[in-house]
């Protein structure tokens, strides 16, 4: 059983830089990664295309209307559950990251710098929360929640988030 991620995108195209994605996503052949375009009115699916074609474990889920960050994982969840037999899904939404200093990026290095702590996940770790599918978890959280884990990116999103 594999542990994948959902990553929801909405009107990215300037922040991606689709090279350096696939370069890191290349390293983390163990995790499937689903890419959620939700309804971006930019050119962001089609570099998420671009992504997925250079890549054996991602998959673009594409929403048509633009749905809040919650219905666009629970669509992105709905696919990876009838696709893979997976044993935990992360999520994470780039509109809801601070993003302004490391750009996406700091996630998708975040992600390979930490992918043996993803696949390793337990779900004691975080705090119990009803969630539409019991082996859901909030990426970042878990992440941040890894006493060792010292990274910059990490840290940037919970100072930010405590300040709004």
């Amino acid at each position: 059983m594999k542990t994948g991620i959902i990553i929801i995108f909405h009107n990215n195209e300037k922040e991606m830089d689709t090279a350096y994605f696939i370069e890191q996503i290349k390293q983390t052949s163990n995790l499937e990664l689903c890419l959620v375009n939700n309804d971006s009115k930019d050119n962001t699916y089609d570099l998420l295309k671009d992504i997925k074609d250079e890549c054996n474990n991602v998959s673009i889920v594409n929403v048509r209307k633009f749905k809040s960050d919650i219905a666009a994982v629970k669509a992105g969840a709905r696919f990876m559950f009838s696709e893979f037999d997976l044993k935990h899904l992360g999520y994470v939404s780039i509109n809801m990251l601070n993003i302004k200093y490391h750009g996406l990026n700091g996630l998708i290095e975040v992600i390979t710098e930490n992918q043996d702590a993803i696949l390793n996940y337990k779900i004691k770790t975080l705090k119990k929360k009803q969630t539409l599918f019991q082996s859901l978890f909030s990426l970042l959280d878990y992440l941040k929640k890894l006493t060792e884990n010292n990274n910059h990116f990490i840290n940037l999103q919970y100072e930010n988030n405590l300040l709004k």
